[in-house]
């Protein structure tokens, strides 16, 4: 059993972003910019592990499949992937994973499909909590009048990410 998260830095096209690897699966694909400090702390509380910068299998995979999706050449991720957080927040990023690429919900979509239609706020909160940007794709989730809103990255993150993905 790894008593580290493996950490390294990738550079997107749109943003550096922090790989982190535990148990031979992908814990963490954050915005290296973004305060990270809420995700690192949670990530630590639930796997009882620290921070060590080395690579491995699943990051380096990772970072080839990046390289494939932001040239166009990938549009799924068969990374496994480990989430770390609470029933909600589990569920919120598992539906994540369902929204096809190059589409988009609104965070109300969501919430209904979660089966909890009144929680809007709190499917918006999760999603800003995903440690595990682009592989569960939450920027795919905007506003009702189809805004782009809120996202770790930026918007402009997100502004690139959908237009990458409406060009294929």
């Amino acid at each position: 059993m790894e008593t580290v998260i493996n950490i390294q830095r990738y550079h997107s096209p749109c943003g550096d972003l922090t790989l982190g690897s535990y148990e031979g699966k992908l814990c963490l694909c954050n915005w290296a910019d973004k305060d990270k400090h809420k995700i690192d702390k949670r990530l630590q509380k639930f796997l009882h592990v620290g921070f060590k910068e080395a690579t491995s299998e699943v990051i380096r995979s990772a970072a080839k499949q990046l390289d494939e999706y932001f040239t166009g050449k990938r549009t799924e991720f068969d990374i496994p992937l480990v989430f770390v957080g609470t029933e909600f927040q589990l569920s919120a990023w598992q539906q994540l994973l369902e929204i096809p690429y190059g589409a988009t919900v609104s965070y109300g979509e969501q919430a209904k499909r979660l089966g909890a239609p009144k929680a809007v706020r709190a499917v918006a909160n999760a999603n800003g909590a995903n440690a595990i940007s682009i592989f569960a794709p939450c920027h795919r989730v905007i506003g009702s009048d189809h805004s782009l809103t809120g996202y770790g990255g930026g918007l402009t993150a997100k502004k690139f990410l959908l237009d990458l993905e409406r060009q294929q």
